[in-house]
């Protein structure tokens, strides 16, 4: 995944604004078709992952849905997620310091760039995820590592996970990752190709792995 977020960015022209949008919108139809929450909060960390859980607020607050989002942290914030937080903020969603009770839960904390053991407000945002009701994780669980799904240190534990472009080797029959889905973030044929095959997207932009 590294290396196909290089050749869409690098190579292709296609930016990460336009692989958030895709990868947001999708989080937010599956919080919306298969929980039918009303009331959802996210807990978004500082990376593309937490942009991509920031985008998801934005459009289920369009829904009607009742969003509150809490930062993993604000000043470390990459500048794509830090557009999508000020987005939200100019629209008023609701920046709260602790995890909000809520019909669902979205865990976009930390994606597949783990390294080593969560800490921090990262680990104590996860040990909320996990004590709150239904969780949906974007892209993998927080804490788990997808190549080989190793669980370096606390982990959200899933009841839905809906990762992007791609299946992650390492949440195969994972026990944090719950229903595995899949979703199109707009990645060419051509691309995801040689990596095993392209996902078969016609009948839909999400599927059940």
């Amino acid at each position: 995944m590294v290396e196909v977020d290089r050749i869409m960015i690098e190579d292709l022209g296609i930016t990460l604004f336009q692989m958030m949008e895709n990868a947001g919108r999708n989080l937010a139809r599956v919080v919306l078709d298969v929980f039918d929450a009303r009331s959802v909060a996210v807990a978004a960390g500082t990376g593309g992952n937490g942009g991509g859980g920031l985008v998801a607020a934005r459009h289920l607050a369009n829904a009607g849905v009742e969003v509150s989002v809490t930062l993993a942290a604000r000043e470390r914030r990459t500048p794509v997620p830090r557009h999508q937080l000020e987005v939200l903020e100019r629209m008023g969603v609701a920046i709260v310091d602790a995890l909000a009770p809520a019909d669902v839960t979205v865990d976009a904390i930390i994606g597949y760039s783990l390294h080593g053991a969560p800490h921090g407000r990262s680990a104590a945002l996860i040990e909320a995820v996990n004590a709150a009701g239904p969780v949906v994780s974007l892209d993998t669980p927080s804490g788990v590592k997808v190549t080989r799904g190793e669980v370096p240190g606390v982990a959200v534990i899933a009841d839905a996970t809906l990762t992007l472009c791609l299946p992650k080797t390492g949440l195969r029959d994972h026990p944090n990752a719950g229903a595995l889905l899949l979703a199109d973030i707009s990645v060419p044929r051509s691309v995801t190709a040689p990596l095993g095959g392209a996902p078969d997207f016609r009948a839909s932009p999400i599927v059940r792995l």
